[in-house]
């Protein structure tokens, strides 16, 4: 559905621009950098495929206008549930939280837990992950398609007993959990990687191999984990607002849905989708190598290129 209020279309437009090529990127970098090809990664990239699809989404749903009066029937209903409702946008939103859960506790288990990691982690079980990441963020928001109908042409929102249980549930479960369980894992992640930095201590000249490696592992470790407590912490800004608001008009706030507070809690989350390759590209060191051996080394072999080229005078 066109966004009727225009500060919002014209922000869910950039924000969805921004993010199919921000999250393309990412996709395209993991895919052509070998080094990349990790499970940490995987999780990014299926957080990244996710945001595209929500970023895509936010821009068509913006900007694709709706037939009124709503055709008659089957066609008429299926377009008010599933599009006008911005079921699909949600869904989207809500895999991203999910899987964000998911990827938060790949590295806590590698961190903390790293003996077992390999088994917990197979490349079976990644696979078993990203699938119920789908399946649950879909099956969670099928409430959506229930409050909504296609009455005379017009798409109404429906009044449905146990709204406000649905409010709550949704609150729970799209929100508070993942943030209390991504916030605890984080806890105890700082305190093993704070343990093993006293552990290995300064590095002196002239350390062992095994040393050097095991600080190495520790920096990367480290760069990671601060990459990704970056994303929580953004998803919990572009978040929080929109979910408390949401959940008290479940009991009755008074919500004004062409006003400030509603647009900037929608344009914080729809920033959400498009924030997370920019913190890639300043934050994570990986990604970064995987950039630059991918556009920078282009560039050098066009340059040696044309610098052994034969010249020809004339």
């Amino acid at each position: 559905m066109a966004e009727s209020i225009l500060v919002l279309r014209v922000i869910k437009t950039i924000v969805g621009l921004l993010g199919i090529f921000g999250n393309a990127l990412v996709c395209f970098v993991v895919f052509k950098t070998k080094a990349m090809h990790t499970t940490t990664n995987a999780f990014i990239t299926n957080q990244a495929v996710i945001d595209f699809l929500g970023s895509a989404m936010l821009l068509l749903g913006s900007n694709t206008p709706i037939p009124v009066p709503l055709p008659t029937g089957l066609s008429g209903d299926l377009l008010c549930r599933l599009w006008i409702s911005d079921f699909f946008l949600w869904a989207f939103l809500t895999v991203s939280t999910i899987n964000l859960v998911f990827l938060t506790f790949e590295r806590y288990f590698a961190i903390v837990f790293p003996f077992r990691y390999p088994t917990l982690y197979s490349r079976n079980r990644v696979v078993v992950m990203m699938t119920v990441t789908w399946c649950l963020g879909f099956g969670s928001s099928c409430y959506n398609v229930f409050f909504y109908a296609n009455t005379d042409g017009v798409c109404m929102s429906l009044n449905i007993p146990g709204a406000q249980a649905v409010g709550v549930m949704i609150f729970l479960l799209q929100y508070l959990i993942p943030v209390v369980a991504i916030l605890l894992a984080y806890v105890h992640i700082t305190v093993v990687l704070k343990r093993g930095a006293d552990r290995v201590g300064p590095q002196p000249t002239g350390q062992s191999g095994v040393e050097a490696a095991g600080a190495s592992l520790l920096r990367a470790r480290r760069n990671t984990f601060k990459t990704l407590l970056i994303v929580f912490i953004t998803y919990v800004f572009c978040w929080t607002l929109n979910s408390i608001i949401f959940f008290m008009f479940n009991f009755g706030y008074p919500l004004d849905f062409n006003g400030a507070l509603y647009i900037v809690s929608v344009a914080l989350v729809a920033i959400n989708s498009c924030a997370n390759p920019i913190i890639y590209a300043v934050k994570y060191r990986q990604f970064r190598q995987g950039l630059k051996k991918i556009f920078w080394r282009k560039e050098t072999n066009v340059q040696n290129s044309d610098a052994t080229r034969p010249v020809t005078i004339t």
